[in-house]
């Protein structure tokens, strides 16, 4: 088995990670099962290039801590007290049941005690970091059935601490489990408090110093020393990492830097979480599956099935809809990272046999590996087991949209009430026109209602709604939100039942802009074209043009749907490349003129780039001096630099054009 260094090993992982990622992507496929499968192969038990489980782990458990703390971020205090039911009343009594049911069941199978305390929590823990993150991109994270999610994950984390005590002590053969456990929750009491309220007055003014030095370095050493501080300060009293992350993200979530702190902490999670996942399928021996694929198989599908009916009954006994229990079951059915930790302790101490912890492993691996599958289609999949109960949660969510639109016409629908869509509503309100507003924020909507605000809870996406929301009467029709995908869907659906509607976008970039309009989009409004176009309307009535023609300006590239602003030069930067399909994606690209180049002494029409229909010359360059959209009888000289226009391939083909004479 060769032996590696730890530069060696890392560079082994972070290769491996990026080709399992881009090929899963590239098939739509969760990321999450690339990471199990590459652990998997590169681990001890598959090919052994990475022997050393224990240092590349620990590396790997900073990516959980980092996302609980952009979870963290999404919620403040009072939405976490508004959550106390789902924390402490769902959360509390799934861990407990779940625990008892299954070492029920163990001890019926003759296991002992410390084997059943094991087992029962190892079943007890969901994945904080698969449901998390995958809840957080399919933007469910505040959902009904999220924040149930939410609530359970959180008690959990904060009971995995009773786990902890109570293995090594029942290895041990320790008596005093109570005085323990008591004194462990003094500690997380003690430190709870102290990160919420100490914290709560000293990382506001603490950020706005920071901020005030215009430092972006010094901004993101902050935001890393929080985040691993308040971990390291719950790991020392006892508790997790990640509980310590989640109430430093809480805290920050209250201020108005939450949106940068979450893009300096972004690149951090999503690298650590990925070697997370590496690390966990490491754990698993491959070579024993052919001897214990069964036991594995009944175990897996025992805890899917169990966890996801006894969570489903308990959120329908906390008054959730049949659909919301459902899925609230199926997003936290699969085993978590702390069942790991629990696995070692107990391998550790012998309270289970290696065969037992192998198979236990095994499950846990598997219902890891299928959960993004069973997430990701949680309302597809809660329709099928109880299409009667989505047809009256559905009817419910269109009664209450009815209700809140009762009286309206000719009236705007605004699609997402979060700060854009509020801004929106301000404007409308202040000039007299009637507005509704649908969002997916439980507490949000329920603010915004308590103040007198036509507000309704509901899936912007289901077109059932929106005719419920009297889009047949409505003036026009705002997308305030930044998921392009379901605004395209949206889009689509709305402009094929009414073709006079005004559909109004709003993008984060320029990426989806041609799709949007042919979807049919009045208006798309793509907030760094309108930043940059607002930045030169105030530049040039500093420079002294008059008002009225910088005015004249700005309608002119509107009118054009920013045809002229979407000619820009290409950028190697992974922010600006981001979720932006770059090969049909059209762009300036400069070709500069050799003596020997084909198009020498001919003037443009004789080179024939007419022929080519997606490639268009906005200038070229000759002696320092710039022409644009130069005419078909420029002769072209050597040393000149064509400036073109056009998606990447038809750029290709023009510049082979003008130095070889071959398109």
């Amino acid at each position: 088995m060769p032996h590696y260094t730890i530069l060696e090993g890392i560079l082994i992982l972070l290769a491996s990670a990026v080709l399992v990622s881009t090929l899963f992507r590239r098939f739509n496929l969760p990321p999450v099962l690339g990471y199990l499968i590459v652990g998997l192969v590169v681990g001890p038990y598959g090919l052994g290039w990475i022997p050393d489980l224990d240092s590349t782990h620990q590396l790997a458990e900073f990516g959980v801590v980092f996302l609980m703390f952009t979870i963290g971020l999404e919620f403040s205090l009072p939405k976490l007290m508004a959550m106390k039911r789902a924390v402490l009343g769902l959360g509390g009594l799934q861990v407990l049941l779940t625990t008892l049911i299954t070492m029920g069941i163990t001890f019926v199978a003759h296991a002992k005690l410390g084997a059943a305390v094991v087992i029962g929590g190892v079943v007890a823990m969901s994945s904080t970091a698969i449901v998390s993150k995958q809840l957080k991109d399919q933007l469910e994270l505040t959902s009904p059935h999220g924040n149930n999610a939410i609530g359970i994950l959180l008690f959990q984390d904060v009971a995995v601490i009773a786990f902890l005590i109570l293995v090594p002590s029942l290895a041990s053969g320790e008596h005093n489990l109570l005085l323990s456990l008591a004194h462990a929750l003094l500690k997380a009491t003690l430190v709870m408090l102290f990160i919420l309220v100490i914290g709560r007055r000293i990382l506001r003014p603490l950020f706005h110093m920071i901020a005030s030095t215009r430092s972006l370095e010094i901004f993101t050493l902050t935001v890393l020393l929080v985040t691993l501080g308040a971990a390291w300060g719950t790991e020392e009293m006892g508790l997790s990492l990640t509980l310590g992350a989640f109430l430093a993200g809480m805290m920050l979530g209250e201020t108005e830097f939450r949106h940068q702190i979450e893009i300096e902490v972004r690149p951090f999670r999503d690298v650590l979480l990925g070697l997370f996942f590496i690390t966990v399928g490491m754990l698993f021996n491959i070579v024993n599956l052919p001897d214990i694929w069964l036991p594995v198989l009944i175990l897996l599908v025992i805890m899917i099935i169990f966890k996801t009916l006894l969570v489903a009954a308990l959120a329908r006994l906390f008054g959730s809809s049949i659909p919301t229990a459902i899925r609230t079951g199926l997003v936290v059915a699969q085993g978590g990272e702390f069942g790991f930790a629990l696995l070692t302790l107990a391998l550790d101490g012998n309270l289970l046999s290696a065969y037992y912890g192998q198979v236990v492993l095994g499950a846990l691996l598997l219902s890891m590996s299928i959960s993004p599958f069973i997430i990701r289609y949680n309302k597809q999949i809660s329709k099928w087991l109880e299409p009667k109960g989505a047809i009256l949660n559905d009817q419910e969510a269109t009664e209450g949209v009815s209700n809140t639109a009762e009286g309206l016409d000719k009236h705007v629908i605004i699609l997402g009430f979060g700060r854009v869509g509020q801004n929106i509503a301000r404007f409308l309100e202040i000039e007299g026109f009637q507005y509704i507003a649908l969002d997916m924020d439980p507490l949000r909507v329920q603010n915004a209602q308590l103040a007198g605000e036509r507000v309704a809870y509901g899936d912007s996406s289901n077109i059932h709604l929106l005719d419920a929301a009297g889009l047949a009467k409505a003036r026009a029709l705002a997308i305030s939100f930044e998921n392009e995908v379901a605004s395209l869907q949206i889009t689509e659906q709305v402009r094929h039942l009414y073709p006079h509607l005004p559909i109004l976008v709003r993008t984060r970039d320029d990426s989806k802009l041609k799709s949007l309009q042919h979807a049919g989009a009045t208006e798309v409004i793509p907030e760094t074209l309108e930043a940059s176009l607002m930045l030169a309307f105030h530049l040039l009535v500093l420079m002294d043009v008059p008002v009225f023609r910088a005015m004249r300006h700005l309608r002119a590239m509107r009118s054009n749907r920013y045809q002229l602003l979407n000619r820009i030069f290409p950028s190697h930067d992974l922010n600006e490349l981001k979720d932006v399909d770059t090969t049909d994606r059209e762009q300036l690209y400069v070709v500069r003129i050799g003596p020997k180049a084909f198009a020498v002494g001919k003037c443009i029409r004789e080179i024939g780039l007419d022929n080519l229909s997606d490639v268009s010359i906005t200038a070229i360059k000759r002696n320092d001096i710039r022409v644009p959209e130069p005419g078909p009888e420029t002769e072209v000289k050597a040393g000149d630099v064509f400036v073109l226009y056009g998606i990447p391939s038809a750029l290709e083909q023009a510049e082979h054009l003008l130095l070889h004479g071959e398109a």
